[in-house]
């Protein structure tokens, strides 16, 4: 658990710092001579690593401290920035007109996404096996937050960035950072601070040696004779001066000194109060300690009275000694307690100014204050004034919509007549619909028996459309509905007979044209495969084909990520694949009338909503060359090797042959599709370049060797088995032959007001259960009428009779 401890002497300089700290209570710093281990030990022996909130841009620095610690500790350092703008009901205000309760929640959040971020440098360092502490400050400048550390914490050595990682280069040797000029200039003179960026170092800032800085330690204490000449005053001289007097006799010479001193004249050897000891010392005549005279050459009465006025004189200096030695001692006190005085004067002097300083900045804070409270009194009042204009137009609004009911109601009842004369024409079109369909079913039986000699005659699956269907699908072939394009003609999507199709208008001026529509009648209109496109019909007098429509473009531009769609993955590629391959089977193995594509490539697989693909564009052979199943076969293998690089066809082969010698096929690898197992991957190349061989001899069979490569490769990628080479074997229906409701192939589709098609019995039961809504987008129905789709009907049934 995090342990929060405030530094008070930061907290005191740098207004709303804090300090958040992380490890042991042990680890903390002592201010008050406990017995506790010294912090400054405890920091020598850690590296210190200052990291920002993005983790991604400080981990380089992070990183290299971890590979250069030299088994020290590592303690993860950060200056959080409060913000200043607090987010209240959608809108940010700034924290001084926000509540203290929701600053204080604010804060909380902050402090744990801080939390959260070093924990994730925490986990950097878990990986590699280092323990790690953290701590964090917040502060409104980051620069000054870290100086602040090193200062407070004495940190001793320090690891930074120099600069963001985008700047770094190979020439660097400066510091790019502000931040880092900063620190580096003002930071103690103590701490050694190292300045990486992209994992190297740009800088170090050495520290000073300990006796050359500002933490040196004081000079020892005066001892010895350096303290009795530390102490020594004038008074003491003068005593030593009046002392040398009383040593003299009555006649000038001088007496002779006992080695004990008496009490009095010890007493008279103390200078002051300070327990040191003066360096003379009065002594007593031999004379004085027995109590009697000296030998004198006076008269007898008058050396006694002589005797006597001596001793008073003595005793009278010694007392005036005393006294001015205590005057002297009475003025030192006196200075002492002055300077005392003069000092105690000049602090309070100097927390005057701190006080009158601290004063002026809390009445600028105040005009502040007192400013944003204006400002917030008129931004109140224009927002009470826009308010009240809102109420104004809301009453109004409802006014307005009180008055506009009785019209909607009005309206609704014209609505519901408008409804059942709707219904009722769209039943009258039903009927001329199905009217309409049986004479086209007459007719097209009727051209079918006339025009015994055309191909048409013996298609299976196949539906004749008026011209005027094809531009009604179209919008008059509105260019917006235009979806590709050619020399041969143009491609539209449409709705044809409620059915989202694809139709194709050849250019009958074109050479191509004419051989191109008789060459797709010929091939599509006579066989079904869930991977070739269906043919729906065709409109001979508008050299038009109709397709079913595929939404998700051709493999050419999804391998390209035409219109940002996202990459095909490899799984997909493995499955593409093998569809083609099964298509081409099934087109190579038809006895009656086996098929050659002709003109297989990227452009021609299309894929419909799921991802399926299907076979399109089929070559006409105009120019005369010979084709052969095995010209299919050498372009199936440049598909492959596009699956397998996403690069274009030209020069493929010889870039996949030199990647297979020199063993570097997975550099060539399409990246965009993930990663590509080895072993298939290669297994892939080898197999496609077997197929691009010169000798079409030499190619592969489709139906024996590839598909016995690609289909275990299919199933062990997770591909569907919903396909087999068996003819005999049920075929998957297409999916807008599915009812969305039964899931099943339709018997009866009708077309319901949402666009979709049902199945009749499936939606009229939705209805029947009072529901308004529809079953695939639950929008709301604009009706309950139904169309039947004859055409799909058609479809659906010729698919039945040549697949059940």
């Amino acid at each position: 658990m995090a342990l929060v401890t405030p530094i008070p002497a930061m907290e005191e300089r740098a207004g709303s710092m804090r300090f958040h700290g992380m490890g042991s209570p042990g680890a903390r710093s002592s201010r008050s001579g406990a017995t506790e281990e010294p912090l400054s030990r405890l920091i020598e022996e850690k590296i210190f690593v200052a990291v920002g909130k993005d983790v991604a841009k400080s981990k380089s620095t992070l990183v290299w401290a971890l590979q250069n610690t030299g088994g020290k500790k590592i303690c993860l350092v950060h200056v959080h920035q409060p913000s200043q703008m607090i987010p209240v009901m959608g809108a940010k205000f700034p924290v001084s007109s926000v509540k203290e309760e929701e600053v204080r929640v604010f804060r909380e959040k902050e402090r744990e996404k801080v939390h959260m971020v070093l924990d994730e440098y925490l986990r950097i360092c878990q990986q590699r096996g280092v323990r790690a502490e953290k701590m964090f400050i917040e502060m409104e400048s980051i620069e000054n937050g870290i100086v602040e550390l090193i200062s407070e914490l004495g940190i001793r050595k320090l690891v930074m960035g120099a600069a963001a990682d985008k700047h770094h280069s190979k020439r660097m040797t400066e510091l790019k950072s502000r931040k880092a000029i900063f620190v580096c200039r003002e930071a103690p003179a103590l701490c050694q601070i190292l300045f990486t960026c992209k994992g190297y170092l740009i800088h170090t800032r050495e520290a000073e040696d300990d006796s050359e800085s500002e933490y040196a330690s004081p000079r020892p204490s005066i001892t010895g004779s350096e303290t009795l000449e530390a102490f020594s005053t004038p008074e003491s001289e003068h005593l030593h001066r009046t002392d040398s007097l009383h040593r003299l006799g009555s006649n000038g010479s001088s007496t002779e000194h006992s080695g004990r001193v008496s009490d009095t004249d010890e007493e008279e050897t103390e200078l002051d109060g300070s327990g040191v000891r003066g360096s003379a010392t009065v002594m007593s005549t031999k004379e004085q300690r027995s109590n009697h005279s000296p030998p004198s050459n006076f008269p007898d009465g008058v050396d006694g009275s002589f005797n006597g006025k001596i001793r008073q004189s003595t005793s009278e200096a010694q007392s005036s000694k005393r006294e001015a030695f205590a005057e002297t001692q009475r003025r030192q006190k006196a200075e002492k307690n002055a300077l005392d005085a003069i000092k105690k004067a000049k602090q309070s002097e100097t927390a005057y100014s701190v006080e009158l300083k601290r004063r002026k900045d809390t009445e600028i804070a105040i005009a502040k204050i007192k400013e944003r409270l204006v400002t917030i009194k008129k931004e109140q009042d224009a927002l009470m004034k826009e308010l009240q204009r809102a109420m104004a137009q809301k009453e109004m609004l409802e006014n307005q919509i009180a008055e506009s009911d009785g019209t909607m109601e009005k309206l609704n009842q014209k609505l519901d007549i408008a409804v059942k004369l709707l219904q009722k024409l769209k039943d009258e079109r039903e009927e001329l619909q199905t009217e309409r369909d049986r004479a086209l079913r007459e007719a097209t039986e009727l051209r079918s028996r006339a025009e015994t000699s055309s191909t048409l005659q013996s298609t299976e699956y196949f539906t004749h459309f008026l011209f005027s269907e094809i531009e009604e699908a179209t919008n008059r072939f509105d260019s917006t509905l235009k979806i590709g394009g050619g020399g041969y003609g143009s491609i539209y999507v449409g709705v044809l007979r409620h059915t989202q199709v694809a139709i194709k208008m050849l250019n009958p001026n074109s050479s191509q044209g004419p051989v191109e529509y008789q060459h797709e009648v010929d091939v599509l209109s006579k066989m079904r495969h869930p991977n070739i496109i269906t043919l729906i019909g065709a409109c001979p007098e508008g050299w038009s084909l109709v397709y079913e429509y595929l939404p998700d473009g051709s493999l050419e531009d999804r391998l390209s990520c035409k219109d940002n769609s996202p990459p095909l993955s490899w799984q997909n590629r493995v499955r593409i694949a093998t569809e083609i391959c099964a298509a081409l089977v099934f087109l190579h193995s038809n006895k009656s009338n086996s098929v050659v594509h002709g003109d297989l490539k990227a452009a021609s697989v299309l894929l419909d909503a799921n991802l399926v693909s299907k076979l399109s564009d089929f070559g006409s052979n105009s120019d005369g060359e010979e084709l052969t199943p095995m010209t299919d076969v050498y372009a199936f293998g440049i598909i492959l090797l596009r699956l397998l690089t996403g690069r274009p066809a030209l020069g493929i082969e010889d870039e996949v042959k030199e990647a297979l010698e020199s063993g570097t096929l997975v550099d060539l690898l399409d990246p965009l599709a993930g990663d590509w197992p080895f072993v298939q991957a290669e297994q892939l190349a080898r197999l496609a370049l077997r197929c691009c061989e010169a000798v079409s001899e030499n190619r592969p069979d489709l139906a024996t060797e590839v598909w016995r490569v690609l289909e275990p490769m299919r199933a062990s990628s997770g591909g569907s088995s919903s396909f087999h080479l068996g003819r005999n074997e049920q075929r998957i229906a297409p999916p807008y032959f599915i009812c969305p409701i039964f899931q099943e192939v339709m018997q009866d589709p009708h077309v319901a007001a949402d666009g979709f098609t049902y199945e009749a019995e499936a939606i009229r039961a939705w209805l029947d259960s009072e529901h308004d809504t529809s079953p695939m987008t639950n929008d709301k129905l604009s009706h309950t009428s139904l169309i039947a789709n004859h055409a799909l009907r058609s479809a659906i049934q010729e698919w039945l009779q040549h697949h059940c």
